[in-house]
């Protein structure tokens, strides 16, 4: 008996994620992303220093408008400055702050859901040194 739920082929699920890398729906994804139910975005921030209410800005203006944004800060969990989470917030934005792996797992859940959530995703640190070596 097949238990798995069913999810419509327009919602994004995350097969897997790994050091500086995802896949999402079957395709392979490298460096952080934002996957939204119906779209997968590069998005240029590899740590939370880099965050901004404009690194968001896609989140900011989905429409329709998203219920939740999961915020994955990479291997652990990372505290976002204050000042930040206040400016997410006056936008309109709630917002889950978790690592990498546990935003992965809790979009799928929502996505099963049928909830119209987000998620931000700062890659893993990958493994591979410049010269291809680990």
């Amino acid at each position: 008996m097949d238990i798995t739920p069913a999810v419509p082929d327009s919602r994004m699920m995350i097969d897997s994620y790994g050091p500086g890398r995802f896949q999402v729906r079957g395709k392979a994804h490298t460096g952080s992303l934002i996957v939204m139910p119906g779209a997968v975005l590069e998005w240029p921030v590899s740590s939370v220093s880099d965050l901004t209410l404009e690194s968001l800005t896609a989140i900011r203006d989905a429409s329709p408008p998203l219920d939740i944004l999961l915020l994955g800060t990479g291997e652990k969990m990372a505290l976002v400055p204050s000042a930040l989470r206040k400016e997410i917030r006056a936008a309109g934005i709630s917002m889950d702050i978790m690592d990498t792996g546990a935003a992965c797992r809790t979009f799928n859940v929502l996505m099963v859901e049928g909830r119209r959530a987000a998620a931000a995703l700062i890659a893993l640190e990958s493994d591979i040194r410049s010269d291809g070596t680990a």
